[in-house]
């Protein structure tokens, strides 16, 4: 199976199993989190419990008649029933005695450091809610017993032992305990673990942006492999067929008596075996650039004397398409260390790309200014400019604007590539700034050379 069919496949298995498991991972964290609430919940229950049932075995009995002799009961006045009273637990404990109690219990059931808030208070109602106005309790109690939404609390009993007589000696009492912001203590236990499944999930995550990075530049390789082979064919079909049809005509034996025919057939060959060993040069040097094997001549050159000789080379070129050039050397300083075939190489290779993709008035501008550190080169044209996803990629080795089948631009797609490649082996920066059907312009820096 190809590439192109097995890369849906394998982005849409790799895009599932990402979904699948984001998905499984929020569904363990709301679990995890109910079961911590529920989990805590207990324990605010236990610790509440714990200290109650100490607080009520702390109680006595209570003593409201006085045995005088065997079966004989006399019933106390005020005063003894007074005496002997058994005091409520807002009456024996203070806010302090209850506080150390509820933080031993805290600790003994796992809510170390966890905050609360408590009251002991008589309870009419029986839900624990309606405080009687001499209540026991602690500073910030009424304030978070209010929000129900985020806070905890627990209501626990605190049972009154029943006289001889099955009365109670005193009202019943409740001892209420808070946890605020319970919400927030449950996201904190859970925060390693959250943090865990967070951190996973963004490895997954990377590793499918990664997988898919790689099987999209795969596919790109692929398809800029095939372009290259079918205009690297192209460009050395045309030349073996034009020697070939000469190498015929020079058995003819008219051509054989003929001698300018001769020269002329023989001229063909020579020419085109120039071009063939050109189209192997500039594969060659590709070759060598991305080996990083390619050495620079640098010496001190001054660039409008490059430039001009240059332009001059494609003075017939432009000619023949009815276009022309303007030369701007602004350039108050044009001295820079550079290596003249490169240098040449680059200008050449710009203006060249700028009359292949050109249309009719064709005007080439090159300018050049000079800052205190670089000098600035300008190649300026009103071609038919290029597509944002082409200014993107133009400096991508192999990559064309037409490619495929498309001939009518020959070439490789590895000019712009070496341009770019030389450019900042002479730590210099190029740019390209294009709109379709307006034109081009590269703009290139190059670090002058100072006395």
């Amino acid at each position: 199976m190809g590439l192109k069919k097995i890369f849906p496949v394998i982005f849409v298995l790799i895009t599932l199993s990402l979904i699948g498991s984001i998905y499984i991972q929020i569904n363990w964290i709301f679990t995890m989190l109910e079961n911590k609430q529920e989990e805590l919940k207990h324990k605010l229950v236990d610790a509440t419990n714990y200290v109650a049932q100490e607080l009520v075995a702390q109680r006595g009995n209570p003593a409201k008649v006085l045995r005088l002799k065997p079966g004989l009961l006399r019933p106390m006045d005020p005063f003894q029933m007074e005496l002997m009273r058994i005091p409520t637990v807002a009456e024996r404990y203070t806010v302090d005695d209850i506080s150390d109690k509820m933080r031993k219990a805290f600790n003994l059931v796992g809510l170390k450091n966890t905050r609360f808030e408590f009251s002991v208070t008589s309870d009419a109602g029986g839900s624990g809610l309606n405080y009687h106005p001499l209540e026991l309790r602690s500073k910030n109690f009424l304030r978070e017993i209010e929000d129900t939404t985020n806070n905890k609390f627990a209501v626990m009993p605190l049972q009154a032992p029943e006289s001889a007589d099955g009365s109670s000696a005193l009202p019943d009492e409740v001892l209420v305990v808070v946890i605020p912001d319970f919400k927030n203590i449950v996201l904190g236990e859970m925060r390693a673990m959250i943090a865990g499944a967070i951190f996973f999930t963004l490895v997954i995550i990377a590793a499918f942006y990664v997988t898919v990075n790689a099987l999209v530049r795969q596919k790109k390789l692929s398809e800029i492999k095939n372009d290259f082979i079918n205009n690297m064919t192209h460009e050395f079909k045309t030349p073996l067929a034009t020697i070939s049809l000469a190498v015929d005509a020079l058995r003819n034996e008219k051509v054989i008596q003929d001698r300018t025919k001769s020269e002329y057939f023989t001229g063909i060959i020579k020419e085109e075996n120039k071009r063939m060993n050109k189209q192997v040069e500039t594969i060659l040097q590709a070759s060598l650039l991305d080996r990083q094997e390619q050495q620079l001549n640098k010496r001190a050159l001054h660039a409008h004397v490059i430039i001009q000789e240059a332009m001059e080379n494609f003075h017939l070129q432009l000619e023949g398409k009815g276009g022309r050039s303007e030369l701007q050397l602004n350039a108050k300083n044009d001295l820079i260390l550079a290596d003249e075939v490169h240098f040449t190489n680059i200008i050449t290779n710009l203006v060249d790309n700028a009359i292949k993709y050109s249309k009719e008035n064709l005007l080439i501008r090159l300018t050049t200014h000079s800052t205190p550190k670089n000098l600035v080169i300008r190649i300026e044209d009103n071609g038919i400019g290029m597509g944002k996803e082409t200014q993107r990629r133009i400096f991508e080795k192999f990559y064309r604007a037409h490619t495929g089948n498309l001939h009518n631009v020959k070439g490789f797609g590895l000019g712009l590539s070496y341009v770019k490649t030389i450019v900042e082996a002479h730590e210099g920066k190029i740019k390209v700034d294009s709109t379709v059907g307006k034109g081009t312009t590269f703009t290139l820096e190059f670090p002058l050379k100072h006395n």
